[in-house]
């Protein structure tokens, strides 16, 4: 059985108890910049007013990159892990998808 990897920095410690510490108040700001990303995409697909369309845009990419500082963050405290990809699986995936772009209707190649 092939064991994923995980990458992960050293863990900064917090205290364990029932009150929330820092890792417990970065992570649900997390969860929730993520959930606030996601939201703004609905309004970005309708929106027919060209200066609506720009504020939430703007809002939309604030957001983007707060998620991506939070997300920066733990992973920098060792409290947010990704596992390693198999290159196997990463080599089957880029050929099926490969094999897709053969379907395209300009035969391939991508413009």
């Amino acid at each position: 059985m092939n064991q994923q990897q995980k990458i992960q920095n050293p863990e900064t410690q917090v205290p364990k108890t029932p009150q929330m510490n820092d890792r417990d108040f970065i992570n649900d700001l997390l969860a929730t910049e993520k959930y606030l990303t996601t939201a703004y995409t609905m309004p970005l697909h309708e929106a027919s007013h060209e200066g609506l369309y720009q504020d939430i845009m703007q809002i939309f990419s604030e957001t983007q990159q707060c998620q991506r500082n939070l997300y920066d963050l733990m992973f920098k405290k060792g409290w947010y892990a990704i596992e390693a990809a198999d290159q196997q699986k990463l080599q089957q995936s880029y050929q099926q998808f490969q094999g897709y772009t053969n379907q395209l209707p300009t035969g391939g190649t991508l413009q």
